[in-house]
């Protein structure tokens, strides 16, 4: 295969495509989404299939146990795809959506209309539901996609993209609205970040290393977030059962993804209640504990944490722990250790809890509740592309109005200008 020449007839069929899309209605949009999520369901024995393939494939070449967690499709991850994918329909359409129309002293009206980027790349490791995901939130948005899943993960990709190209058929859309590359070979990512004729916008969703190297050549805009360095903290006002219950979740409910919770802060006035209830729970969970002095006075089994613990991603069951002395302090670790994604304050004091919302300068910051909620479900976006800590164009989980754009539209009655 010559890769060059396959990659750009596939940027040429996917900007045919966009053109296609931008104009298509909400209807055919809707029946889509609702036909591939029905796809899915019907065949999740061969989605199952071409996972365990993968698996098998990424245990022969010995992925790590959370790339392989990340990889693993399940009959309950199937079934949220297909849910993702009807609660996408059942978003507003936000495409020509017009606001702020208003008359100018020239008799001119003046607005703006919500319109498509046009071809998304979007580049991602391991989870085969990003096909389903991505790919329902550009087409609902009036985007084409152009998808690149990882080498570990390829059969899963190419049988849930079979589902979705049967779908687009079906509700009379353009088949290659959405396309999966078909090959492993990583020439192929080269070839897609150097096409800004065909691609618009550029999402990477993986390790550090992919994201660097999609910052570094891609020639168009790029949407991104390089870490998922989240914390949790416990204020001495915090209700203590509420404390345990969010932090022990923001770290044990999943650990492979990048809203899971790194780094536990405690107020030294509630470490030791706080750290003599969390310690056994996390033991328990076989999760290890890398903490500061203070710390380990109080949990003496746990191992001292080191400058650079505070900066790592584990994506493992390994944490960092650091007592305190109050929420300034909290907030000064946050601003030099985190990575501007996730953030969360447990405390009963409403004057912190503002404080904490307004000068923490993270994507989604929280109050009571687990930094496992960044996501795009969660948040009623239907799904995400990706989780964005960047400012520019988008911030935080990427749903559809993450993946449009604004125009002016002027409109007059035979206006000239003076």
């Amino acid at each position: 295969m010559n890769i060059k020449s396959y990659m750009h007839d596939v940027g040429k069929r996917a900007r045919g495509a966009a053109r296609l899309m931008a104009c298509a209605c909400t209807q055919a949009k809707n029946n889509a989404l609702t036909g591939i999520a029905a796809l899915i369901e019907a065949r999740q024995g061969e989605l199952l299939k071409a996972n365990a393939a993968d698996l098998q494939s990424g245990r022969m070449d010995r992925l790590d146990a959370a790339l392989l967690e990340r990889l693993e499709l399940t009959p309950a991850r199937v079934k949220a795809m297909a849910d993702g994918l009807r609660e996408i329909a059942a978003l507003a359409d936000p495409i020509g959506e017009v606001s702020e129309l208003r008359f100018r002293p020239s008799g001119i009206q003046v607005g703006r209309m919500r319109v498509p980027l046009g071809v998304v790349g979007i580049i991602y490791e391991s989870r085969p539901n990003v096909t389903a995901d991505a790919a329902g939130l550009c087409l609902k948005s009036g985007n084409a996609a152009i998808l690149r899943g990882g080498s570990e993960a390829v059969q899963s990709n190419l049988a849930i993209a079979a589902c979705v190209r049967e779908g687009l058929r079906q509700a009379g859309l353009p088949q290659d609205a959405v396309q999966v590359i078909e090959t492993a070979d990583r020439a192929a990512v080269g070839e897609l970040l150097g096409m800004p004729e065909y691609v618009d916008v550029i999402v990477p969703r993986g390790g550090k290393g992919l994201i660097e190297r999609v910052s570094r050549e891609a020639r168009m805009p790029v949407i991104k977030h390089l870490d998922g360095i989240c914390h949790v903290y416990i204020d001495d006002r915090a209700d203590l059962d509420k404390a345990v219950k969010v932090a022990f979740n923001a770290k044990t409910q999943r650990y492979g993804t990048c809203n899971t919770m790194e780094c536990l802060l405690v107020a030294e006035d509630v470490a030791r209640p706080v750290l003599d209830r969390l310690g056994p729970m996390f033991d328990e969970a076989g999760v290890e504990i890398r903490g500061c002095e203070k710390s380990c006075a109080i949990l003496p089994g746990i191992k001292a944490a080191t400058e650079q613990d505070y900066r790592t991603e584990y994506l493992a069951p390994i944490m960092s722990l650091r007592i305190v002395t109050g929420l300034d302090e909290a907030m000064d670790h946050i601003a030099r250790y985190g990575s501007q994604h996730t953030d969360a304050i447990i405390t009963e004091d409403v004057s912190r809890a503002r404080r904490f919302l307004r000068e923490v300068d993270s994507s989604s910051v929280m109050v009571n509740a687990s930094t496992r909620f960044a996501d795009g479900f969660e948040y009623g976006l239907g799904a995400e592309v990706g989780i964005s800590t960047d400012k520019f164009h988008a911030r935080g989980p990427v749903g559809l109005e993450g993946l449009t754009s604004q125009k002016y539209i002027v409109i007059g009655d035979g206006n000239i200008r003076k």
